[in-house]
């Protein structure tokens, strides 16, 4: 029975040995790499390998303009509904919805009744007074007058003159006329009518100049001011050009924008009202490269950027900021004045790694010229 006991705590013994032996030569794992140290580990690994091979070019920067994009509308400068000012029966609607009118033109005439012999007893009445006057005059030139009398002659007088005026004036006010140069839009009477004053005749648009209206951000407020140059990109392809007439100083509550209005000439009154316009103002000048989309890659803290050689032939990472869309490419701002940019390769090399560069010949990718004295082009920002 001892033996048996003797042999069991020498197994365990042996056992626990074994067991805490294990424990001993185990080592704690380390912990995982970030991003970060992964590209640089690969880095540190190729740099002692064979350089990779990539292709680039090189782009030159030049000055663009830099253009502040509004969505916005155009918007006639005003709008009218021309009243009658007296009672009567509508004779003549001269006008129709959609007629070209000027300033002081008929719209609606209402019938005179007996308004022409009411001017008669006016100019009448005007005479008589006037003769009383002189009259009252003569004869306190005279000693035969006092001015109490001679001012009720005068009272009398400037009465007669008030009648009159108001008696030219209801004539005068028979004819309904356009206060301005512009469109019917609408018409509200017909010939037979019987009107009051305050009744609308007709609704009249002031269509030039236009007006390009829109909402500036707050972040760009302080960058347009009156007097400017805008430019306005019709939904039907049309462009038009003005100056800014207005920038609000309040801004909406809910937006945090400031109204802008843009006035545009139209004579013609070829622009309607209410059409969608993008309005662009150029606000700043920028260096400005022009890339293919395509050679846009993200860093380990997401953002865009373009992988570029610089002059020890080392892959660097440039973070850039889009500026406009073309159709053969982007312009973008963060990259060197003049730039080696990788346009093959660039996803199987690391920022810090070496490489050898094959430089694309300049009649695959005219943008590897350097830039001439044209005038440069313009740049779109959108807001």
């Amino acid at each position: 029975m001892r033996s048996t006991y003797l042999t069991a705590i020498v197994i365990a013994v042996l056992l626990g040995i074994w067991l805490f032996s294990g424990q001993l030569g185990e080592e704690e794992s380390p912990p995982p790499l970030t991003l970060a140290e992964q590209a640089d580990l690969r880095g540190a690994q190729q740099a002692d390998a064979i350089p990779t091979r990539v292709r680039a070019h090189v782009t030159y920067a030049s000055p663009q303009v830099q253009h502040l994009r509004i969505r916005g509308k155009t918007e006639n400068k005003r709008t009218v509904a021309v009243r009658a000012e007296i009672t009567g029966t509508v004779t003549a609607r001269p006008v129709e919805r959609g007629s070209r009118v000027a300033a002081g033109e008929a719209l609606c005439r209402i019938s005179v009744d007996d308004r022409r012999a009411g001017l008669l007893e006016s100019e009448a009445g005007l005479n008589r007074a006037q003769i009383e006057y002189q009259g009252s005059l003569k004869l306190r030139a005279s000693g035969f007058q006092s001015d109490t009398l001679v001012a009720q002659a005068q009272a009398r007088l400037a009465e007669a003159q008030a009648k009159l005026k108001r008696s030219q004036l209801n004539l005068a006010r028979t004819v309904v006329k356009a206060p301005f140069d512009g469109i019917v839009e609408d018409v509200h009477l017909e010939v037979g009518d019987y009107v009051s004053p305050g009744a609308q005749c007709a609704t009249l648009v002031d269509l030039d100049p236009m007006l390009l209206v829109g909402r500036v951000p707050e972040r760009d407020v302080l960058r347009v001011l009156p007097g400017q140059p805008a430019t306005g990109l019709l939904s039907d392809g049309s462009q038009v050009s003005g100056q800014i007439q207005f920038v609000g100083q309040q801004s909406d509550p809910e937006t945090r924008s400031y109204a802008l209005e843009v006035q545009i000439p139209n004579p013609d009154y070829r622009l309607r009202s209410g059409v969608s316009t993008d309005i662009v103002i150029p606000v700043t000048e920028v260096m400005a490269q022009k890339v293919s989309p395509a050679l846009f890659a993200l860093n380990d803290e997401g953002v865009i950027g373009v992988r570029t050689v610089d002059a020890d032939g080392r892959v660097a990472f440039n973070p850039i900021e889009i500026v406009r869309d073309d159709a053969d490419g982007v312009w973008v701002t963060g990259l060197p004045d003049v730039a080696t940019v990788i346009t093959v390769g660039q996803e199987l090399v690391v920022p810090g790694q070496s490489v050898e560069v094959d430089f694309e010949p300049v009649e695959e990718m005219p943008a590897s010229a350097p830039p001439q004295t044209a005038a440069p082009a313009e740049t779109v920002k959108s807001a």
